[in-house]
């Protein structure tokens, strides 16, 4: 589609609608959605900017953010149509050209999101960056993003001190000398004329990965892949006009952009936020329930914390509730149906994608499953030894029928996007599961599952009966190097609140791992810890198995086994 800016504004809508429509009638949504393809497009021009000047979003909050303290701030479509217009000229009059490189670091505050929309508008590419990097890893994006500008809160710019380069530097915040102040920006024109149109296929956003096995990938997504792909990810949560959507997530990371950028603003729905500087689950509860939250999404590590509270202080909980980040334990599930009335719907999706599985508004949920493939996409199995789909295999996308929600590929790594995209498939590296109605479980990263006695074992499976043990809070289960069985699952736990880390509590939880799983699935050996995660929160199940390959089969300090415990013999 060309550049007939209303016909392209019609067909994302008409999509967009379509979805809206058959939200909870997933089989003809998945039979008869088409993903709108464009040549040029830019979504915050021809779809943010549309339907701000549209009349029922005159007074209809686009942002609402609540400062711990209780202050707040808000913001109507039109006024960050306005600000993100102004935000815009005054970048382009210090140098911001239209494919220039911009890391932007900044926490919960409007100017990120004033951001991002004038960067879509000047066709700069963002690389988020969360602000709990470090000079080294701000060295890596300046040096391999090859950065041009960098836009960061007052607090985080001495990190800047030690990274070589010719950027423009921006602060958001108080001034600092030697960097070009953010407020100045709100004495721009508020009228702004682009300088040519936006190719579809231009890039966007470059994410640094969170890296749980390896150094950082470079994702490089256009001004479609995320914009329109995250049609399938509001498809998912069920958002509509009118929400009020909270998503529990750090701004730098794929999962922000997801549930609080391009999903609810598609949806033409509030983004909520938040700001504590350390988790209250009673104060978060509070919040919901004063701002009429209708719409929620949180990792499975917020889940777990909140399951800890008292639910019920949430007398009119959301309607919409998903979780998304790693896949839910059927625990946790439970717990919020039985205290919410309502079931936690999961997700699954990478950086590299929008949503690609999910329980969507009006299925059947069938426990400790990711749903089915949403609209949009064609997911396989794919056996790894043989190339031929399976029922158990590496959940992969049929090229043949390539989403929208889809990266171009890694930015400057041809090797690494060859492998991604082999055979006919994008490669995701996690496996699945999959039954006769197309419900896919999720079984674990291709690097996570491992084999103990010759048999297959699922870190994730044995960490969902872990967590239904009241002392647990967290779990991760890694191969423990064994003589005899080559390997033995091992837990390492983190323990919920009032649960003392002694002989007792391992005791009690190798003993309930005995009663709920098969022989050559059980938890033979157990150590109380902190879990090691990325800076997204992701728990770093590389680390713990490099330290049991460095113990080998020497028996680490604070270690319990099933051999300690007379009882659990056999």
């Amino acid at each position: 589609m060309g550049n007939d800016a209303a016909a392209v504004h019609k067909a994302f809508r008409d999509a967009r609608d379509f979805l809206l429509t058959h939200r909870e009638d997933y089989d003809t949504a998945y039979a008869n959605f088409a993903w709108p393809e464009f040549t040029e497009f830019n979504w915050a021009l021809d779809w943010f900017d549309r339907i701000a000047a549209d009349p029922a979003n005159a007074q209809r909050y686009a942002l609402w953010i609540v400062e711990e303290d209780g202050s707040e701030s808000r913001w109507t479509f039109p006024e960050m149509a306005r600000r993100s217009n102004q935000v815009a000229n005054w970048l382009r009059g210090h140098g911001v050209r239209r494919g220039d490189r911009l890391i932007l670091m900044l926490g919960n505050q409007g100017e990120l999101w004033e951001t991002i929309l004038a960067a879509i508008k000047l066709g700069a590419v963002i690389i988020p960056a969360s602000t709990l990097l470090g000079a080294a890893d701000l060295r890596d994006r300046v040096e391999r993003g090859g950065a041009r500008h960098v836009v960061v809160r007052s607090a985080d710019a001495e990190k800047f001190a030690d990274v070589p380069g010719g950027y423009t530097r921006i602060v958001a915040g108080e001034p600092v000398e030697g960097w070009l102040s953010f407020s100045d920006a709100y004495a721009a024109d508020d009228a702004f004329t682009p300088d040519g149109a936006t190719a579809a296929s231009d890039p966007l956003l470059l994410y640094f990965t969170s890296g749980t096995t390896a150094k950082p990938k470079l994702v490089q997504h256009t001004h479609v892949s995320y914009p329109v792909g995250h049609l399938s990810t509001m498809y998912w949560i069920g958002l509509e006009p009118g929400d009020v959507h909270l998503n529990i997530s750090s701004p730098g990371w794929a999962k922000h952009a997801w549930s609080n950028v391009f999903a609810p603003w598609n949806a033409e729905a509030t983004v909520f936020l938040y700001n504590y500087t350390r988790f209250d689950p009673g104060a978060l509860l509070a919040q919901m329930q004063r701002c009429g939250i209708t719409s929620f999404c949180a990792p499975p590590t917020v889940w777990r914390m909140l399951i800890q509270a008292d639910l019920t202080a949430l007398a009119t909980p959301p309607a919409k509730v998903v979780g998304a980040g790693e896949p839910l334990n059927p625990e946790v599930i439970e717990q919020v149906r039985k205290a919410w009335g309502v079931t936690i719907r999961d997700g699954f999706g990478q950086t590299e994608t929008s949503v690609q599985i999910a329980n969507t508004p009006g299925q059947d949920v069938k426990p400790g499953s990711m749903g089915r493939a949403v609209p949009g996409f064609t997911v396989a199995l794919v056996d790894p030894v043989s190339g031929q789909r399976a029922s158990e295999g590496e959940i992969c996308l049929d090229l043949a029928h390539r989403p929208t929600g889809l990266m171009v590929g890694y930015a400057d790594d041809e090797e690494r996007t060859a492998t991604a995209f082999a055979g006919g498939f994008y490669h995701t590296g996690d496996v699945g599961s999959i039954d006769e109605n197309g419900y896919i479980t999720y079984v674990g990263r291709t690097d996570d599952v491992f084999k103990a006695s010759d048999y297959r074992i699922s870190p994730f499976e044995l960490e969902s009966v872990l967590l239904e043990h009241e002392a647990v809070a967290e779990a991760a289960v890694v191969p423990a190097p064994d003589p005899i069985r080559l390997a033995v699952p091992k837990a390492y736990v983190v323990l919920a609140s009032g649960h003392e880390p002694d002989a007792a509590t391992a005791e009690s939880i190798l003993a309930f791992c005995r009663g709920h799983l098969a022989p050559y699935k059980r938890i033979r050996r157990l150590q109380f810890a902190e879990l090691p995660k990325t800076i997204s929160g992701k728990i770093r199940r590389v680390e713990l198995r490099g330290q049991e390959q460095e113990h080998g089969e020497a028996r680490p300090e604070g270690e319990f086994r099933e051999e300690d415990f007379p009882g659990l013999k056999g």
